[in-house]
């Protein structure tokens, strides 16, 4: 994993960021974890998403994996060569999963996640020997992907202590 992108391409790496935090703020409306992805390819995005667990009641439904449907739907193809992806946390063990069988080249994340995350946190599944090498690096707006979350959670938290209050 590479600690911080290159700073000439830090501003293009920020923007894309923050169109994963715009979809992070439309899962914190619908109540959902606050997560949010795209997915980049030749500069341009073919896919957004963010989570869809509670909305759809499917556990399958995190971001990442919605985001790398809809983006082999718009190029036709299981495989997602010379993609990049963005998104707000950490990947899962999951997602991880789902990024390496879909060839997905590079992982941009904002904040780390310590209890569940696949890439430098509890684990380091992309150094692991695959069919294919996927690049990662992290802390891409970090603490604005961090602070969208501890809101989100702080306010889950208050809202559970008065319904039982």
């Amino acid at each position: 994993m590479t600690d911080r992108p290159e700073s000439k391409n830090l501003e293009n790496h920020e923007k894309y960021m923050r169109s994963a935090l715009l979809e992070a703020r439309k899962a914190y409306d619908l109540g959902e974890s606050p997560i949010g992805c795209v997915i980049v390819k030749d500069g341009r995005i073919i896919a957004r998403a963010h989570n869809l667990r509670q909305t759809k009641q499917d556990a399958t439904l995190h971001a990442e994996m919605v985001c790398i449907s809809k983006a082999c739907r718009k190029l036709s193809a299981w495989h997602l060569f010379d993609c990049d992806l963005y998104v707000t946390l950490e990947p899962c063990y999951m997602c991880a999963g789902a990024i390496i069988q879909s060839h997905i080249r590079h992982v941009y994340f904002g904040a780390s996640d310590p209890k569940g995350g696949a890439v430098c946190s509890t684990s380091r599944i992309f150094d692991l020997p695959h069919n294919h090498h996927v690049e990662s690096t992290g802390g891409i707006l970090e603490d604005e992907c961090s602070q969208l979350l501890k809101q989100f959670f702080r306010e889950l938290r208050t809202q559970k202590k008065d319904r039982r209050g």
